[in-house]
């Protein structure tokens, strides 16, 4: 067994055959998850043919200086909303040779929540180069930080699995 649970490893490695198959690559950008979704990724043999980079940008400085992010976003909606996912998604993948990319922006806990943003709420977002862009809202609950991370984690390469399948 790996670093990361079974079902996590099943799902990156799909996600790794089935982008190395389409000749996709993949970026992520990552606030509340720290970079574990490009971990669980890069943990496969053979990722470096997928994954083309991964920004950790826990600050809103860093969202701001890495991946574009506008700072009248952040203060008019906060970094834990789906107009700053959307950009982190659109600015991972404009400073990428990636196809696809991946946001996540969260309240991980066990503090930091409040009534509007309670602790558990992720907003993820995936862009594509040609597609349409994929916004997730999920309440986790308060199930714990690590549960929150792993939960996101989950979300995020279900979303990668789903952007490579074709319409149905």
């Amino acid at each position: 067994m790996g670093l990361y649970p079974a079902d996590i490893e099943d799902k990156a490695q799909a996600i790794i055959a089935a982008y190395r198959d389409l000749g996709w690559m993949i970026a992520t950008a990552e606030s509340c998850t720290g970079g574990l979704i490009a971990g669980a990724l890069t943990e496969i043999a053979g990722s470096s043919a997928v994954v083309d980079r991964g920004f950790v940008t826990y600050t809103n400085q860093a969202k701001m200086d890495l991946i574009g992010v506008s700072a009248k976003t952040l203060e008019g909606f906060g970094a834990v909303s789906r107009e700053t996912a959307l950009q982190m998604a659109h600015g991972a993948l404009m400073r990428s040779d990636a196809q696809v990319a991946v946001a996540v922006t969260g309240i991980a806990g066990p503090g930091g929540g409040s009534p509007e943003k309670p602790v558990g709420l992720v907003h993820l977002a995936l862009k594509t180069r040609s597609g349409p862009i994929d916004h997730r809202e999920m309440r986790y609950g308060d199930i714990g930080r690590d549960q929150v991370r792993l939960a996101t984690l989950r979300t995020a390469l279900d979303m990668f699995l789903a952007a490579c399948q074709p319409p149905a």
